[in-house]
């Protein structure tokens, strides 16, 4: 009988170990590119001094930092307070391609691409969000509700400097236009450039908060660039543009399953 529950116990100590590698290694995933990377480092920098503190007995930086540690579940709230809110909007899933098939999923990207090569060649400023896994209601403000299948004329009309919405974004979710004229929140990260505009500062933003990826098109420059996860792929053309949305986008043909 001891034997049996010995072997049971050990089995548990397995799983529990296993669940715990899980939970990290998702936790990696999860902010791996962004600056909670950096802000781990300067907790972990934090610990090593406060451990040198009490091996050299020093009194009063010991007992600073034995104070601010003492909160660090708090402090780690706090600071990673936009990564906790991301992680739990995954659990979530909503896949971009819902019930569409392969076809149908690929002249969506193909819709995309060819508006945004019309964009540029007209010089007209663009941005469009396309929902992913992640919902993006909740980050979206104002809006005009649309209910569109994506097409090149609907996309550029949308965008045309005298359309009253032509400043906002556009949102695509599973694979429709499906509001327009929308804000989105800035970022506030201090590495990004200042000379970046208002577009690209909302693309970075929304992206750090969710998995949405977003195409920006300067006005300015006439240069189309790809944000996800907070990270931007600038100076794409059509064909590089339609490469990298078919791999994040991932229609069901690409990932191997029957369409």
């Amino acid at each position: 009988m001891f034997e049996t529950l010995s072997n049971f116990r050990w089995l548990l100590d397995l799983l529990d170990i296993l669940l715990v590698a899980f939970i990290l290694y998702r936790i990696i995933l999860l902010i791996k590119g962004t600056r909670a990377v950096q802000m781990l480092v300067g907790l972990a920098v934090l610990l090593l001094v406060y451990v040198v503190s009490q091996v050299g007995q020093l009194y009063t930086l010991n007992w600073l930092l034995e104070n601010f540690l003492s909160s660090i579940i708090l402090v780690i709230i706090v600071i990673f307070q936009h990564d906790i809110r991301r992680a739990l909007l995954h659990v979530g899933r909503n896949p971009f391609f819902a019930d569409l098939s392969f076809r149908e999923e690929t002249k969506v990207i193909d819709e995309l691409v060819r508006s945004s090569v019309s964009l540029v060649q007209k010089r007209f400023g663009a941005l469009l969000v396309i929902e992913r896994e992640t919902g993006i209601n909740d980050f979206l403000e104002i809006g005009v509700e649309l209910d569109a299948k994506p097409s090149s004329d609907l996309i550029n009309a949308i965008f045309h400097p005298s359309s009253p919405i032509h400043d906002g974004a556009l949102i695509v979710q599973q694979g429709r236009l499906t509001r327009a004229g929308c804000f989105l929140p800035l970022t506030q990260s201090t590495m990004v450039s200042p000379r970046l505009g208002t577009r690209h500062r909302a693309a970075i933003g929304l992206t750090e908060l969710v998995d949405a990826v977003v195409i920006v098109i300067s006005e300015e420059t006439g240069k189309i660039s790809v944000v996800v996860g907070g990270r931007m792929t600038r100076n794409l053309d059509g064909p590089r543009l339609k490469k990298v949305l078919m791999r994040l986008l991932e229609p069901k043909k690409a990932k191997g399953r029957k369409s």
